[in-house]
């Protein structure tokens, strides 16, 4: 059964798993709560503008221009999604296309686009040691950042004029809220790829929404729900040879099946 981890790759592809997993698992919960799924696909999508503008300035890692740009894309479209000049979801499918549009646009002038299309589903086998350390510490500043921030954070979500009336600074909370939701997606958009990105933020706190009685239990359960879907697809995806991405959220997919059958009962 675990004749997998006999190899040095597969314990990395672990380690990545139990990074960032929690952390989809813990923003997921108020990207749920705020119907905030087609925000962070927009925010996937995006990507490839991000590694275009990096292959146009010459940059060999070009992570850091990919966070940079997702910033920066995050908060520009919560600034218009929040002047309420445009619906919603209208404003999100546009900055969704376009930013699809212009990276495919750019990558493909430049005669570069079959060499970034393993972005799209990712390969968490390919992550390195030292990529690891990144992974661990985005997971503490979110954490850290959870236990500092969370009640603005909820307060803003269930209603900004109720946070505004406890003095709350809801400007602040609202964008630093995006901004480590653009972060985190952009880091690990390598390995879990723009296709597959909004469902690992969504299902496992979706699965954990439909049987969670509180607070606490719905972000434990987030957690649990994904590492045990994290860990179960890694094995999979070695014994059937399909791809960990996919074989990841397909587990995360029969979580949600299941706890939502236990909802309705």
């Amino acid at each position: 059964m675990f004749e997998w981890l006999q190899y040095d790759f597969m314990w990395v592809a672990l380690w990545a798993v139990l990074l960032v997993v929690p952390l989809m698992a813990l923003l997921g919960t108020l990207v749920v709560n705020n119907r905030m799924s087609f925000f962070s696909d927009a925010l996937g999508h995006s990507a490839l503008t991000g590694v275009a503008i990096g292959v146009i300035a010459g940059v060999s890692d070009y992570r850091w221009i990919l966070v940079l740009f997702g910033v920066a894309f995050a908060l520009l479209m919560n600034r218009i999604r929040r002047s309420r000049l445009s619906s919603t979801d209208t404003v999100i499918g546009v900055f969704s296309s376009v930013g699809v549009a212009l990276g495919l646009a750019l990558l493909s002038a430049r005669g570069n686009l079959a060499n970034y299309q393993s972005l799209l589903v990712g390969d968490i086998l390919s992550i390195t040691r030292g990529e690891l350390w990144i992974l661990a510490a985005a997971l503490a500043v979110t954490a850290l950042l959870w236990a500092v921030c969370f009640n603005g954070f909820f307060t803003v979500s269930v209603s900004p004029a109720l946070a505004r009336s406890k003095g709350r600074p809801v400007w602040l909370y609202d964008n630093l809220f995006v901004v480590l939701v653009a972060v985190v997606v952009m880091l690990a958009i390598r390995w879990v790829g723009l296709l597959l990105i909004n469902a690992m933020l969504i299902l496992p706190a979706a699965a954990s929404r439909n049987v969670a009685r509180s607070m606490r239990s719905y972000h434990l359960l987030s957690v649990v729900f994904g590492l045990f879907a994290g860990v179960l697809g890694l094995a999979l995806s070695y014994y059937n040879g399909i791809a960990t991405g996919p074989a990841i959220i397909l587990v995360l997919a029969a979580v949600f099946f299941g706890t939502f059958i236990l909802r309705k009962k």
